[in-house]
């Protein structure tokens, strides 16, 4: 079993197990006193007064404290609240704090290094994914997924929030896993299963903002807000301002916590753009610099943006003045492949036009606005990607947000031809970016994804109100949409495992499983070679060339209607080039209604016939 003290990290926030004791420590600049009151089982509770430090810091070490015990701090008397870097609240995030000590866990993945970009992503939340809807749940359906061929699991925020369930994003207790997925250890279990399997467990974080129930670092200190600055949820996280020093360093130990103490692999950072932060270092760059000053025993740790503002500065080196975050989450190529196949237009969707040339732009440079001026935020908006390599740019069909903030959360696969779909997961699994699946997506799950909350009655029914008001500027929208509230409503988000095993999701899922195997065979790691891309004569599809670990590709998409594409036709890179048909999309090994996509490669003049939409890939003859 590895000790609490043979561990290299040391937490300086919440109940910290020590040789001998528990170290407790919380930030309250404007206080006179901070007391904390201990709830141990079957004895009478005590409370004991913390001592000022510096920089509005209080700290004790407590011999009679032990792992197992609850805890609540009073503060100028106030209180009792709980630790706003409790590792776990068994009684929910209103409820007392319990000390947790994270090295009486037996980790078995001490020879696990971690997972590189260019693999394949797959999301999931935690309380929709499995039957159980906890990590144990999660955990038994981490074969499949190895069975997949993903690379990384992503979960959904899982920091514990008011209620029984929510995505995730209304997080109170940032450093607690929710104890509606389980203890702390069936965490653990979880990731130290998925690095048993081959997968990299990813997390995603919020940094940008509190969940409006539940938060109590106000309790403590008025500072984590300023409302100098203001976000999309009221006044912003204090990164640059007065007293903005330690409310950094909570943000950083949260990361920190995350990776050391549950051995993930890497964070997905949410709404980036949300962070305002004009202090000479930026606090992403400052995350990114500590993370990796961290000693992690040789294991890779990625750090990912979600920023809608198409910024290289994020994954930019810190030398050439960027934040040096290794990746960044890229929604143009969703939002230009909606464009064509579903036809939105609506919301940011008025920025993208109904061109296949645009697709393979995206696919070129990593995402289509570089500078130009967008409809929908009102001014110029993107970067160039010059010199930035492909794998960083993290791409989906679906996610979380692009199904959950529909009104009628309804997946991609349900609104579109089912061979449009095959061909655009073709082209999704075989582009030089990162593709992230969405849970049920390998095999074409019909269950919505809804926006699901349990909020106080007045805080639900205002969320509830706001949900309708929303959906109501959409030209496109009609109907009631269904009460975030409402247990049915979460119900109805659940992945049913059993539709799994019909056949056009089994055909479904051996497409992902092939595309997957070609990918890891060919198209992921250093081996890998170049990747262009181009619209196909007919503008209704995308011919995309890849230098593959072993020999050259082309990948022909017809993403609409039928056509014939003639490869004399087409401005290939190697155009005398003799190609050979490995995969086919509306082959009976993947689709209920077949229509085999017609090759005539050997002849002087080779050419494709698809009779509605489907994707081929083609290899070089040796």
């Amino acid at each position: 079993m590895k000790k609490t003290s043979d561990s290299p990290w040391r937490p300086s926030l919440g109940a910290c197990v020590r040789e001998g004791g528990v170290y407790f420590r919380v930030w309250a600049p404007r206080a006179k006193t901070v007391s904390v009151v201990l709830e141990r089982a079957g004895r009478p509770s005590v409370e004991r007064a913390l001592a000022s430090s510096a920089e509005g810091y209080f700290d004790i070490f407590l011999t009679e404290a032990a792992a197992g015990d609850a805890y609540r701090y009073r503060v100028d008397g106030n209180g009792p609240f709980p630790d706003p870097a409790s590792r776990f609240q068994p009684e929910g995030v209103h409820g007392p704090s319990l000390i947790v000590d994270p090295g009486a866990f037996s980790w078995s993945d001490g020879d696990w290094k971690g997972a590189a970009l260019g693999g394949a992503f797959y999301e999931l939340h935690l309380g929709t994914f499995s039957p159980a809807g906890t990590f144990d749940g999660a955990a038994a359906k981490l074969e499949a997924l190895a069975e997949l061929g993903v690379t990384a699991v992503e979960l959904m925020p899982v920091a514990d929030f008011p209620g029984r369930r929510n995505w995730g994003y209304d997080g109170a207790a940032l450093f607690a896993p929710s104890r509606c997925y389980g203890a702390p250890d069936r965490f653990r279990a979880f990731v130290d299963a998925a690095h048993r399997r081959g997968l990299a467990v990813f997390l995603d974080v919020v940094y940008n903002h509190f969940g409006p129930d539940g938060n109590y670092t106000g309790a403590f200190s008025g500072d984590f807000l300023t409302p100098a600055r203001l976000s999309p949820w009221g006044p912003a996280v204090n990164l640059g301002g007065e007293r903005s020093r330690p409310v950094r360093d909570f943000f950083v130990e949260n990361a920190l916590h995350w990776v050391h103490e549950y051995h993930l692999d890497g964070l997905r950072l949410d709404a980036t753009h949300a962070l305002i932060d004009e202090s000479q270092v930026h606090f992403l760059a400052e995350l990114g610099e500590r993370v990796r000053a961290s000693p992690l025993a040789g294991r890779r740790v990625a750090l990912i943006a979600e920023d809608e503002r198409n910024l290289i500065r994020l994954i930019k080196p810190r030398a050439e003045d960027g934040w040096g975050l290794d990746a960044v989450w890229a929604d143009d190529f969703h939002h230009q492949t909606r464009r064509l196949l579903a036809g939105d237009h609506d919301g940011y969707y008025a920025d993208y036009q109904d061109r296949v040339e645009d697709l393979a732009l995206i696919l070129e440079q990593g995402w289509l606005y570089t500078g130009q001026h967008s409809a929908y935020a009102q001014g110029p908006r993107g970067t160039p990607t010059d010199g930035v390599e492909p794998e960083r740019f993290i791409f989906c069909l679906q996610n979380h947000d692009q199904i959950g903030n529909r009104a009628f959360g309804e997946r991609l696969n349900s609104q579109i031809d089912a061979a449009a779909f095959r061909a655009a997961t073709v082209l999704l699994l075989t582009a030089p970016q990162t593709p992230i699946l969405f849970m049920g997506q390998e095999w074409g799950a019909s269950t919505p994804f809804l926006y699901f909350t349990d909020h106080a009655p007045e805080l639900g029914k205002s969320v509830t109100q706001g949900r309708r008001r929303e959906f109501q500027a959409f030209s496109s929208f009609a109907g009631e949409i269904p009460d975030p509230q409402a247990s049915e409503t979460f119900e109805r988000s659940r992945l049913n495992w059993e539709e799994r095993e019909g056949v056009c999701a089994q055909g479904l899922l051996r497409l992902h499983q092939e595309l997957l195997r070609l990918r890891r065979a060919e198209f992921a790691g250093p081996a890998a070679g170049a990747a262009r891309a181009s619209a196909l004569p007919n503008k209704n599809g995308i011919a995309l060339e890849r230098m593959g670990a072993t020999r050259a590709h082309l990948i022909l998409v017809q993403l609409r209607a039928s056509a014939r594409v003639s490869l004399a036709a087409l401005d290939l890179l190697r155009p005398h080039a003799r190609w050979r048909a490995v995969l086919t999309t509306e082959d009976a090994g993947f689709c209920a209604d077949p229509k085999p996509i017609a090759c005539r490669l050997d002849g002087p003049q080779p050419d494709v016939e698809f009779s509605r939409p489907g994707a081929i890939v083609l290899e070089e003859a040796s």
